[in-house]
């Protein structure tokens, strides 16, 4: 029962997960340069490995009763880890920070990703060949020696895994981001060793009911502690993209403007006669200005998820529903939706008897209405 539990889990989590960081990078893809989002690629590989790995497990154990310790169902779980391990190597270099790379990630990007690959798959299948051709036939091996194909690249990879992630983390100002980092190997240790350990030991110091909980326990943590992780780093790593893209923006305007600056001092010093040019070019200056003016106050708000679904949500709805109806729609309570709308006009400086109809065009003008949640008709 606990491994149809877990198999279950990691299906429907790991399965559900990809499918929304494929479609992140389908959506980044179209907006950046393809190498600096890669990372995103093949992190959703990894974790849609994990999830077609286990969906089958639990077809085959629970409608076809094939035994979880049957051979060919540990040949594939290796098979799926191995592979896992692969898009999560694959994935390491795109990790940005400031810091020396580990020596694992320099060996993957000293080949192509296809050189990577061809090198990855014919060192470990040589080594399957000979784990299969020895352990199929004889009854006598355990499943915990089958394991011992994954465990050497299962640690290496979270050695370096664990290295990448702190850096980026550090990286980010985000140093309290360690212990959750250092939790994910402890765990990948912990399963990593769960499955070699033999169960006539355990058997000595606990039962095996109790010995396979832990080992699901661990397994579905570490799983769900890496989605967490990447989600974070995948955040921050939008989050201080578009950061610098305005800082990017704000610094070029801001050139412009000095440009201008200089080039009207020279015109008024060297004929006072171009008036016309003058002026021509301080309305520009001045243009360029407001524009300055708008992105630094545009810079200065920033709306939580949340209060962007409550705006989006009233700017749909607000001309046709009450906040009553908008707020029974969201399933929340009407005062915690005008809590929003209070805080909302807040950061905006929004007040006096229009305040709905002002956020409504804010929300309209600002191209909010993309993060709705609810449906008028």
């Amino acid at each position: 029962m606990y491994a149809h539990i877990e198999s279950t889990v990691t299906a429907i989590v790991c399965l559900l997960t990809a499918f929304v960081i494929q479609r992140i990078y389908d959506k980044e893809r179209k907006q950046q340069n393809i190498n600096t989002i890669s990372g995103i690629k093949w992190f959703g590989l990894a974790i849609f490995a994990w999830g077609i790995g286990a969906l089958v497990t639990l077809i085959t154990t629970k409608y076809f009763e094939v035994s979880a310790q049957a051979k060919l169902l540990i040949y594939w779980s290796v098979f799926i880890s191995l592979i896992n391990s692969l898009f999560i190597l694959l994935s390491l270099p795109s990790i940005e920070h400031q810091k020396q790379r580990n020596m694992i990630v320099r060996i993957v990007e000293r080949f192509s990703v296809k050189e990577f690959v061809m090198l990855f798959g014919g060192i470990f299948s040589m080594i399957a060949f000979v784990f299969i051709a020895t352990s199929y036939t004889n009854p006598d091996i355990s499943s915990s020696f089958i394991w011992l194909i994954d465990i050497p690249i299962s640690l290496v990879v979270a050695l370096a895994l664990l290295y990448e992630l702190n850096s980026a983390f550090i990286n980010r100002n985000m140093k309290f981001m360690y212990l959750p980092c250092f939790s994910l190997f402890v765990l990948i240790i912990i399963a990593v060793s769960h499955r070699i350990i033999p169960h006539e030991l355990v058997q000595e110091y606990i039962t095996l009911t109790n010995w396979s909980l832990i080992g699901i326990i661990t397994a579905i943590s570490f799983k769900f502690i890496f989605i967490l992780l990447f989600s974070i780093l995948l955040y921050s790593w939008k989050f201080l993209s578009e950061k610098e893209q305005q800082q990017s923006e704000f610094e070029l305007l801001e050139t412009e403007r000095d440009s201008l600056l200089e080039d009207n001092e020279k015109l008024g010093i060297a004929n006072e006669s171009h008036i016309d040019t003058i002026q021509s070019l301080t309305k520009k200056l001045k243009q360029e200005e407001k524009k300055v003016a708008k992105l630094q106050e545009a810079s200065k708000i920033e709306l939580s998820d949340r209060q962007k679904e409550v705006l989006a949500n009233l700017g749909i709805c607000g001309r046709k529903k009450s906040y009553t109806e908008i707020a029974e729609a969201m399933h929340i309570s009407v005062d915690g939706f005008q809590a929003h709308i209070y805080q909302i006009k807040k950061i905006l400086n929004i007040s006096g008897s229009g305040g709905k109809e002002q956020l409504i065009a804010y929300a309209t003008e600002n191209n909010l209405l993309q993060f709705a949640t609810i449906d008028c008709d």
